[in-house]
């Protein structure tokens, strides 16, 4: 491999990396208040919708982006309310985020365009361009949010207080601070950040969107995010990894093994699950997750 084709190579590691980038950050915030979030996938797919019926609507990629974050936002509000004002469980209502978003997009999709859940294709306007490098504002925003948010978590009082509701709810209660309204806080922040990754996939990355595009992101970017062990830093280098399996995937489509023939395009598209699977054997024993996670807090009378 020459030079050249490790440059192109990183470059679509970093392309395919920042939707799970995006969701990796959206769980951290969400799981260091003591949610966890396994609606990453379906905020990203609706904010995908959103935002490329809007682009298109108004041929704008900005009201685009406002329209993927709004509704990501909406549906992370509605895993707050289960989650944290009804105390239900997380997981079940993570899992309904994830159905509810796969089948309402698929299904208006279809009545606004007729095209089988797709939305026409977008140009100019409507897309995100290059800014830089290359890449589009999106991937910038992205990186931006890992200094922000191991900054804000790590060296502020609101970031110190988010910890702490995730650590031990009940101190925090009796401190006088408001347990749900900084759960709220980070679920809204998770959301923008989900909303920025489905923006990206379907008006950046691609050009319209397309049924189930998010192809299993948002759960590759919770293991992600359990390997990099709830840290800002590490999940950037976590989900380059994974983006860089994903582009090896991609390039190996159609390759020759001595002694094998040709290997299926399916098993080289399995490649990012299974070293998923693998690296997660590696650390699950050892990933302790903030122990409020998944514990919903209820205040003693």
């Amino acid at each position: 491999m020459n030079p050249a084709d490790i440059i192109t190579l990183l470059d679509s590691s970093l392309r395919l990396s920042i939707p799970l980038l995006a969701a990796c950050l959206a769980g951290l915030w969400s799981e260091k208040s003591g949610v966890v979030d396994i609606g990453l996938e379906g905020k990203m797919l609706v904010a995908a919708f959103a935002a490329a019926a809007a682009a298109y609507a108004f041929d704008s990629a900005w009201i685009g982006l406002v329209a993927g974050i709004g509704a990501s936002v909406a549906f992370a509000l509605i895993h707050g309310f289960a989650a944290i004002s009804q105390r239900g469980n997380q997981i079940v209502s993570g899992v309904a985020i994830n159905m509810l978003a796969a089948g309402l997009t698929a299904i208006v999709g279809n009545a606004w365009y007729g095209q089988g859940g797709r939305t026409p294709p977008l140009e100019g306007a409507q897309r995100f361009g290059d800014f830089f490098l290359g890449h589009s504002a999106l991937v910038y925003l992205a990186l931006l949010a890992v200094p922000v948010t191991w900054f804000v978590l790590a060296r502020t009082r609101f970031g110190l207080r988010l910890r702490a509701v995730g650590e031990n709810p009940a101190a925090v209660d009796t401190a006088g601070i408001s347990v749900t309204g900084l759960r709220y806080t980070a679920v809204i922040i998770g959301g923008v950040l989900c909303g920025l990754g489905g923006t990206y996939l379907a008006v950046s990355q691609s050009a319209g969107f397309l049924p189930n595009m998010t192809a299993g992101k948002g759960f590759i970017a919770l293991a992600a995010l359990i390997f990099a062990k709830w840290r800002a830093w590490p999940a950037l280098g976590t989900c380059f990894l994974f983006g860089m399996l994903d582009a090896i995937s991609i390039r190996l489509q159609g390759i020759s093994l001595p002694g094998i023939g040709e290997v299926p395009v399916q098993a080289i598209q399995a490649l990012p699950y299974l070293m998923t699977v693998i690296l997660l054997a590696g650390v699950i024993g050892t990933a302790i997750p903030p122990r409020a996670s998944g514990v919903p807090y209820v205040k003693e009378r």
